[in-house]
């Protein structure tokens, strides 16, 4: 056996700044699609690390072999009597055998095995050198993908930001790959303002020689330098500052060497909302805010520079001035708004469009204070939440024209909800304003309130169905109007609230209480108000996967014909509590075989019983049984009734012949099982689940 030698290869990308967003993903990127090349090139190595900067993407492969493996094996092909026809000559199998192995005809003999002459070859091939394979490191450039791509020079390549420089060592020898008129070396470049050019002479050397140039190349060591410095800092000052984890990941990707410094503002501008102050100092400015130590908001904020603590009185002057700019605007946005009572601005959402084939915001609040009445008596919620509902609804789009969230955009409902509270709206009402957002993002934090959680679903189902109606339905690729999203909300929310809610059932009469208030052409029972409902069931399937539901209980539960999300989800935890239970599998296997039955009778009468038409004390008994099965509403006590059930069944079918040649006992036996199939359903299609 040869001692195949390896040795640590480096491969950087140099580019102008990307934003900060793309630098962790694109890294992993590189990193896999290297990956998988060097396997599919059968280069052996120990693992992949990464380093990134907001001007690079880099990954050191640790000990990558030298070269491939040699291959000397014997390659068994066709029978002799396949690979020549009766004169001798090579078949076309013979002729691709030997291609396929990299050699010709010639090269194919033949030796007996079992009795049959099979043809063969001898492969002997030489492993080709990493240093010739490297080369192909140019393909996986070409091939990245990004959320967004540039073009420079003339040329058509694109990608995230223009390449600069390509850094490309197998230990201490440099592959040249190429990209446009870029060719790899061992050169690459330290800090844009503090550092020189480096020279590597070894892959090795790559941190380390950064790092004297103010560059950290490893990402987990710059987000441990800053989030190291902010302790310092908040120790040092008795402050707090809350844990903004994509925040850190974002100003990690936005520095080569952070320092960390404070600065401050006038306290003044602490009368306007926290949440407009932090919206200034997080999102516009990368800041992180700061808390005293009874959790209130101090006038002060924690940055990152790119570089070290030289000029930093400079750097903190100038991002205050820059801060207090943004305060200035938010301030007198703030003081024009509350300048006008909230009806100037709800009347103002007659002219505020929601789709233009949808029709205009004032519509929408009148179809959603509608769908929440509906929703309201369907929950028997208390009067007093469904007036707070109603002034929610008459209000709760109308921030949308103020100045601030004209400027602040993700300040929707938020000040919405201040601005309520200023103007003496109840607690109830000015908190709605702001939860029915919520969730704003798949996972995210439900409504607390009553009122709010209402509010939020009467939105979001109004949203659905008239963009379904308008025919902008989601497409397996696109959701541009994220429909998904907010059906996977109203799910949540109808789970938390443990509200019923049969969209089957219900879909129809909220489509008959708001059409005519929309342009859009709503849709009618039978028609999309059925592909709505199991749009919406797709989301209760994706609400048990990221719970954890055994797939079988999941397609089981499915497959019923129940529509209520709270009914699906408590069946689903009914079969997966008793799943393994030694009880489960005779119980399902009853239940299996009465559909069965009813399948293969194709019965479709009425599930209606004639007890004169018993002939055994078993019939009277499974009906009683199901008498009492009927009075359960609770899917677990309903459970449990069935393993009370089961022998009972199994004593029926032992007793009595279902298809009878009495046609009136025929019917009446399949109509007793037919009830129990009826009741069966509730807790799924009990045929999907795999069972021991």
């Amino acid at each position: 056996m040869v001692l195949i030698m390896a040795k640590d290869y480096l491969f950087e990308i140099g580019t102008e700044e990307m934003p900060a967003h793309v630098v962790t993903r694109s890294v992993n990127q590189l990193a896999d699609r290297t990956r998988k090349f060097l396997k599919e090139n059968g280069l052996s190595f120990k693992d992949i690390k990464t380093f990134s900067t907001p001007r690079r993407l880099t990954i050191l492969v640790e000990d990558l072999a030298e070269k491939q493996e040699d291959i000397d094996e014997v390659k068994k092909g066709p029978a002799k009597k396949i690979a020549q026809d009766a004169d001798g000559n090579w078949t076309k199998a013979a002729q691709g055998f030997a291609r396929g192995q990299g050699m010709s005809v010639d090269d194919i003999y033949f030796e007996e095995l079992k009795g049959t002459e099979y043809a063969y070859v001898h492969v002997q091939k030489e492993g080709k050198k990493a240093s010739d394979i490297l080369l192909g490191m140019s393909d996986i450039i070409k091939a990245m993908t990004f959320p967004t791509k540039m073009r420079w020079g003339s040329n058509d390549f694109e990608f995230v930001r223009p390449i600069h420089w390509l850094v490309s060592l197998f230990g201490s020898d440099v592959i040249p790959v190429e990209i446009l008129d870029i060719t790899a070396g061992r050169k690459t470049e330290g800090h844009r303002f503090l550092g020189d050019s480096v020279v590597l002479a070894n892959a090795d050397d790559y941190e380390d020689a950064l790092k004297n140039q103010f560059v950290i190349v490893d990402a987990k060591e710059r987000k441990d330098m800053i989030v190291r410095q902010i302790d310092e800092l908040v120790s040092k000052n008795n402050w707090q500052v809350k844990e903004d984890k994509n925040l850190l990941e974002e100003v990690t990707n936005l520095v080569e060497y952070p320092t960390v410094f404070s600065g401050s503002f006038d306290e003044k501008y602490l009368q306007i909302p926290d949440e407009v102050l932090i919206t200034s100092m997080k999102d516009n400015q990368r800041y992180f805010e700061v808390y005293d130590q009874d959790g209130k908001l101090i006038n002060h904020f924690i940055a990152v520079r790119n570089g070290n603590k030289d000029y930093i009185d400079n750097v903190i002057s100038g991002n205050e001035k820059v801060l207090v700019a943004r305060l200035d605007d938010a301030q007198f946005f703030y003081d024009e708004d509350r300048k006008y009572p909230l009806s100037h601005f709800v009347d103002k959402m007659k002219n505020v469009s929601f789709h233009d084939k949808i029709g205009s915001m004032a519509e929408k609040m009148e179809r959603v204070r509608i769908i929440g009445n509906y929703l309201a008596k369907k929950w028997n919620l208390d009067e007093n939440v469904v007036n707070d509902f109603d002034r929610a609804a008459e209000l709760y789009k109308f921030d949308l024209v103020t100045q601030m969230v004209g400027e602040f955009a993700e300040l929707q409902g938020v000040m919405g909800m201040h601005y309520a509270r200023l103007a003496g709206e109840d607690e109830e009402v000015a908190v709605a304003i702001k939860e029915h957002y919520m969730p704003a993002t798949a996972e995210g934090p439900l409504p607390e309130t009553t009122v709010g959680s209402l509010l939020s679903v009467a939105d979001k189902l109004d949203t659905i169905i008239t963009f379904f109606g308008a025919g902008m339905i989601p497409s397996s690729s696109n959701d541009p109007y994220a429909l998904r999203r907010y059906a996977y909300g109203i799910v949540r929310i109808l789970l938390n609230q443990k509200w019923s809610l049969p969209f089957n059932e219900v879909l129809p009469e909220i489509v008959d209480l708001i059409d005519g208030k929309t342009p859009a052409k709503l849709p009618k029972e039978g028609e999309e108000d059925q592909e709505i409902a199991l749009f919406i069931r797709d989301r209760i399937k994706q609400y048990l996967q990221k719970n954890d539901f055994k797939y079988d209980v999941i397609d089981a539960v499915l497959a019923s014909s129940q529509q209520d999300p709270s009914q699906i989800l408590a069946a689903a935890n009914v079969l997966g509590l008793h799943h393994d239970d030694p009880e489960f599998k005779p119980v399902v296997e009853s239940l299996t075989r009465i559909d069965n039955i009813l399948k293969k009778a194709k019965f479709k009468g009425q599930i209606k019983i004639d007890e004169d038409l018993f002939e055994d004390a078993s019939e009277k008994e499974l009906y009683a049984g199901v008498q009492n099965l009927q009075e359960m509403k609770d899917l677990a006590d309903l459970y449990q009734g069935f393993v009370q059930l089961q022998p009972v069944i199994d004593n029926y079918f032992e007793t009595n012949m279902i298809m009878a040649k009495d046609e009136k006992v025929k019917n009446n036996r399949l109509a007793q099982l037919a009830q129990v199939s009826v009741l069966a359903d509730r807790l799924g299609d009990l045929s999907q689940l795999v069972i021991k």
